[in-house]
């Protein structure tokens, strides 16, 4: 679950980008950040301050017990876990009305899915979701309805429309 091994380090807002280390097919990749996100993101790493990792499972721990295995502290991984990850995904599309079953491939589905739609190739959307056979990538294919958009994320679209409905968030 590549959300699990996101290092602040691998954040590049001036060029909206996020560096995946070892991400799917045990390749590195790069992927797009959206203005809203960028602006969530260092709303985020101002008030929670984390150290290492974007997102740390246990706040409790010091991080000066990680450094040092010798202080009688046992190894642990900071990061957040697994099911983690996944109860956050599930209360926050609660939250927000979703009442169909969301897991966390469900948001790279939604995310390839529009990217298509908004008219970015095929091949571009591969390269962003780390597929290394184009077929892997074509299956997105089957949901789309293709347009003649120039690419951008799919979340400055989201975002633009509840905008325009009335929520500034």
């Amino acid at each position: 679950m590549e959300v699990r091994n996101i290092e602040l380090r691998h954040l590049d807002f001036d060029r909206k980008m996020l560096h995946i280390v070892q991400g799917k097919g045990r390749k590195d990749r790069y992927v797009l950040l959206s203005e809203h996100l960028i602006r969530g993101l260092k709303t985020f790493i101002k008030v929670e301050n984390p150290v290492q990792y974007l997102f740390n499972g246990n706040q409790n721990r010091n991080v000066e017990e990680i450094d040092q295995p010798d202080s009688g502290t046992p190894d642990f991984d900071s990061r957040y876990s697994q099911r983690g990850v996944q109860w956050v995904i599930k209360t926050i599309a609660k939250k927000a009305g979703i009442t169909k079953e969301v897991h966390t491939h469900t948001l790279r589905h939604s995310f390839a899915t529009h990217l298509l739609e908004d008219g970015v190739s095929i091949i571009m959307v591969q390269k962003l979701l780390g597929h290394e056979r184009i077929e892997s990538t074509m299956e997105y294919l089957h949901v789309c309805q293709l347009s003649d958009q120039q690419p951008h994320s799919p979340l400055d679209t989201v975002f633009a429309l509840c905008r325009k409905n009335g929520n500034p968030n």
